[in-house]
């Protein structure tokens, strides 16, 4: 699938998406398609070219290689979850995706992060002194606790430029916050 604009209003906004296999649906494709949706170009960066699949079924091609992304090139980040020993424990191990994330986070550009998608933010050492929400199991809040954040249960967070959520069902919340965050530059 190759990474397409539509709608009006977005201008040239672009948002990089990093994922890999068994990742959560839900917490890909309504981001995604959402993005889309407001002509925010978007493009799905994994570990390689080949097809990754989602927890439910649904299957994707990356428009690009994790370790080819410049996050120079992108206005958003976003970090979809999955299962455990999937897509958000894969990502959170690639040097270059946790490059891009303190990327983002040294030039204040909006990163969005759901579910066990913080995991990623942990490995980058970059939630300390942060509140951010997270999948309230598998050790997630733990971690962020003990990497010096400030976990709370909530369906959405936002603290500056990073927004997180908890779950699919946060997701009407968390892409609301994440479009405000991206028209706001």
């Amino acid at each position: 699938m190759q990474a397409v604009q539509s709608g009006a209003g977005a201008g040239d906004l672009r948002a990089v998406i990093l994922t890999a296999d068994k990742f959560e649906d839900m917490e890909l494709f309504v981001p995604y398609f959402r993005l889309l949706a407001d002509g925010v170009l978007a493009d799905i960066a994994a570990p390689t070219m080949e097809e990754i699949g989602g927890e439910h079924g649904y299957s994707i091609m990356p428009d690009v290689v994790i370790d080819d992304v410049d996050p120079g090139d992108y206005d958003l980040l976003v970090i979809p979850g999955g299962f455990p020993d999937g897509a958000p424990a894969t990502v959170r191990r690639i040097t270059h995706a946790q490059e891009i994330a303190r990327s983002f986070f040294a030039a204040s550009k909006p990163v969005a992060s759901i579910c066990h998608g913080p995991w990623l933010l942990v490995s980058a050492d970059l939630v300390r002194g942060r509140t951010l929400t997270s999948y309230w199991h598998d050790g997630v809040p733990e971690e962020i606790v003990g990497a010096g954040g400030n976990w709370v249960d909530e369906p959405v967070v936002v603290d500056g430029d990073l927004v997180t959520s908890r779950w699919p069902a946060d997701i009407p919340a968390f892409t609301d916050a994440m479009m405000r965050m991206i028209r706001a530059r």
